[in-house]
């Protein structure tokens, strides 16, 4: 059976990896966490909807997001709201954030700190 798609190989991760070993990345996380769905009192990142960070060799931060339900009354607003945190940071040249539907977003998406917040654990 070829579980190949034309958008994925077969063993390649859902979620593009971030870059992690980025001297920005742990800054950029935490403008991330400045963001709330303002349905629900947990910041984005620790409700588990940035699925990647990524950022070049030229500051270039590339964010790939998804919203807890597609009809998210925010969906138009939200990824503007994640630019606009990240947008002022030093050394930062430019942020682009994309919505993603896939994979939909799961509770077991959140952080221990997130459900712990929201009264799941």
């Amino acid at each position: 059976m070829n579980t190949e798609t034309p958008d994925r190989l077969e063993g390649e991760p859902l979620i593009k990896p971030s870059t992690t070993d980025h001297p920005l990345y742990d800054a950029v996380i935490e403008a991330c966490r400045s963001v709330y769905d303002p349905e629900i009192p947990v910041n984005i990142y620790d409700l588990g909807l940035v699925y990647t960070v990524e950022i070049s060799d030229e500051n270039v931060v590339d964010v790939i997001m998804t919203l807890t339900a597609p009809g998210c009354p925010v969906a138009g607003d939200m990824p503007g709201w994640l630019a606009e945190a990240i947008e002022p940071m030093a050394g930062v040249k430019q942020v682009n954030v994309s919505l993603t539907w896939e994979p939909p977003w799961g509770m077991e998406m959140m952080s221990d700190e997130a459900r712990l917040e929201l009264g799941f654990m």
